[in-house]
């Protein structure tokens, strides 16, 4: 396989999104992304009003429309209330169930636990998301030198060469990746990126290319090292599935709880510009802008921010959901393989 077919090894190097769009998606806290949005609804306003052909006081005077604009926000801060109790409803209904599901769940999870320390030999796995990852991938690591050794010798050269590339490549971003999952915490955003970024479904593309290319030249020692190296990069496949799930679950009870936090505020904000605001009490200017705007673009800002951080949420969860839809060798982006990838 020639190297310039070979993908990047993080998720940021195999998008075709410029650098800033992947930080805005995916990387950036989503309170920062909150924050930015809440500033260009503010400026946007006050921008508006600027370029606005009649003024804001004079059309406040004849048709009210911050009222009615108002008590459209406060309809959908209620509305966003009951949004915030559905998406709970639908992360608990996950987790209740009778004692007979709990059990299945149990049993899966603890099966799932057992099967994967057979194939990284280890007694018992790190009970911790992140340092069950690592385990892994150090694990896929170490089986690729043992697919490289047990092919040193008798084998042709196309052989040497392709094991050769395959595994440095593997071995290289394997100690990447345990090295950013030192200290990552599951809940936050590293773990799943360190797990997103390890292209385990192109190594086992490669993989299998390999072995169907050279099926003749195996020993079998060398096939029973594929065998292993296969089924360890498969056990990261369904680990990283499951916590990614699992992040998901977490990001929307955050996102729960943080509506619940501005949709307060929120609420007040609306309701008093609609029950004391009174337009005659925003007198004079600031920096050449009539108050009167500064004030309603601050509280329509305010009145929105639920609203905002929802969209901040839902673009990394939306984003990771779409880049890994599928599980597995396949590959749904626009890949850029050379006419040498074809399967021999």
């Amino acid at each position: 396989m020639s190297g310039g077919s070979q993908p990047g090894d993080t998720m940021a190097e195999r998008s075709d999104d410029p650098t800033w769009k992947h930080w805005l998606l995916l990387n950036a806290n989503r309170w920062v992304i909150t924050a930015g949005l809440m500033a260009f609804v503010f400026l946007g306003l006050v921008l508006a009003s600027a370029f606005s052909p009649v003024a804001l006081r004079q059309l406040m005077v004849e048709k009210e429309p911050v009222h009615f604009l108002f008590q459209a926000l406060v309809t959908a801060l209620i509305t966003g209330v009951t949004l915030v109790v559905t998406i709970n409803q639908l992360v608990l209904s996950q987790e209740l169930g009778a004692l007979d599901d709990q059990r299945e769940r149990l049993s899966g999870s603890m099966e799932f636990r057992e099967d994967t320390e057979d194939a990284i030999d280890s007694p018992i796995s790190p009970p911790e998301p992140a340092a069950f990852l690592q385990s892994i991938v150090s694990t896929s690591s170490d089986r690729a030198v043992d697919l490289r050794e047990a092919t040193a010798d008798g084998h042709d050269d196309d052989l040497h060469e392709r094991i050769g590339d395959f595994v440095d490549n593997l071995t290289d971003h394997a100690e990447t990746i345990c090295d950013d999952l030192d200290d990552a915490q599951f809940g936050t955003y590293e773990v799943l990126k360190s797990a997103l970024d390890y292209n385990y479904s192109w190594k086992i593309f490669r993989l299998r290319r390999i072995k169907n290319a050279h099926a003749d030249d195996l020993t079998d020692e060398a096939r029973d090292a594929y065998d292993e190296l296969l089924e360890t990069l498969e056990y990261f496949g369904l680990a990283r599935e499951h916590f990614k799930t699992l992040y998901f679950q977490w990001e929307l009870i955050n996102l729960s709880r943080a509506m619940m936090y501005v949709a307060v505020p929120a609420l007040v904000v609306t309701a008093s510009m609609l029950l004391f605001f009174d337009v005659d009490a925003a007198t004079g200017t600031l920096l050449g802008v009539d108050q009167l705007v500064w004030i309603t673009a601050l509280a329509v800002t305010v009145a929105v921010t639920p609203f905002l951080l929802l969209i901040s949420f839902i673009l990394r969860i939306a984003t990771v959901a779409k880049r890994t839809l599928a599980i597995g060798p396949f590959i749904l982006r626009e890949s850029s393989r050379s006419q040498d990838d074809d399967v021999e």
